[in-house]
C-alpha cells in the first residue's frame, strides 16, 4: 500500500524517532509499504518520520544511482555497490563519522521540488538491526553512506535544509513556506 508522505512543516518529521522491538506491530507490512511508497515517488530512501511514525527506522534502495548515466565518475565496482544496496535499518546508531566533508545535491520527499549542497563526511560506521532483528555494525563510504545519513538524520528529527547556510536558507524561505500552505505540492500521495 502507497503511504502518503508527510511534508515540510509537520511537526511529526522534528520528533526523534523512539527505537522498536520485534513486536512492532505489523512490522514486515510497514517495511512492506515504505518501499512500495518510496519507489512510487521515485525515493532512493524513506524514513518512517516521512510516513507519521516516530520510530527508529528507514529504509534504502542507492539502485537508482547506479543506473544512472550521467554519473560518468562512478567506477564498475562502485556501480555494482549501488545497484545491490537495499536494506532496511531499525534503532540505527552512527557511531562514527570520518574523512573531508564533500557537497552533494541532495533532495528529499518531504520537500519536493528544492535541491541543495549538502556537507557530509564520506566515510560512516553506523550499529543496526535488520528487518530480522540481527544486529549489524558496518562502515559504509560514498552516496551510500550520504543516503543512509540523509535518512538516518529524518529519525533524529534533522532535515537537510539543517544542514545547509544561512544564506541559502534565506534563499528557499519562501519556497519552503509554500510546501508549508501546500501551495507547492509532489506528483505522490501526501499529507500536510
Amino acid at each position: 500500500m502507497i503511504l502518503p508522505i508527510y511534508l515540510y512543516g509537520h511537526p511529526v518529521l522534528r520528533k526523534k524517532g523512539e527505537d522498536i522491538t520485534s513486536e512492532y506491530p505489523n512490522l514486515k507490512e510497514l517495511i512492506n509499504d515504505m518501499f512500495e511508497t518510496m519507489y512510487a515517488a521515485k525515493g532512493v530512501g524513506l524514513a518512517a518520520p516521512q510516513v507519521g511514525l516516530s520510530i527508529n527506522l528507514f529504509i534504502v534502495d542507492a539502485s537508482p544511482f547506479a543506473e544512472d548515466d550521467e554519473d560518468d565518475e562512478l567506477t564498475a565496482d562502485e556501480r555494482k555497490q549501488l545497484e545491490n544496496f537495499k536494506k532496511v535499518f531499525i534503532n540505527a546508531r552512527i557511531e562514527s563519522e570520518e574523512g573531508e566533508p564533500w557537497k552533494f545535491n541532495e533532495g528529499c520527499l518531504s520537500i519536493p521540488y528544492i535541491r541543495e549542497d549538502v556537507l557530509r563526511k564520506p566515510i560512516i560506521k553506523i550499529s543496526y538491526l535488520d528487518e530480522n532483528f540481527q544486529p549489524h555494525t558496518d562502515v559504509f563510504d560514498g552516496i551510500v553512506a550520504r543516503i543512509i545519513q540523509h535518512e538516518y538524520d529524518h529519525t533524529q528529527g534533522i532535515l537537510f535544509v539543517d544542514r545547509i547556510s544561512t544564506f541559502r536558507k534565506k534563499m528557499i524561505a519562501n519556497k519552503l513556506k509554500d510546501i508549508e500552505k501546500g501551495i507547492v505540492v509532489p506528483k505522490y500521495k501526501y499529507k500536510l
